[in-house]
């Protein structure tokens, strides 16, 4: 059972580390690689670390409410019990 909280950041690596491997050529080719290798990191942020990407990957089963962890933790064990 893998839940995430909305604000969940999901990714195999960093943000900087990702942007840098996938958009090499491209923050490379500018004219101001600082600048777009910025905007790459930030794109890589808001587009792809969110956990309703991953989600949607299935990496996790669920993206819940925090007020709601509890709960649904004891539901969740409640229902593996006889497993």
């Amino acid at each position: 059972l893998a839940l995430a909280w909305p604000s969940n950041e999901i990714a195999v690596m960093g943000a900087e580390g990702a942007a840098n491997v996938i958009f090499r050529r491209e923050i490379n080719a500018a004219d101001d690689p600082e600048a777009v290798r910025q905007q790459k990191i930030k794109e890589y942020q808001v587009e792809l670390m969110h956990p309703y990407y991953a989600a949607e990957r299935g990496l996790v089963d669920d993206v819940i409410d925090p007020r709601q962890t509890r709960r649904i933790i004891i539901r969740s064990l409640a229902m593996l019990r006889h497993k």
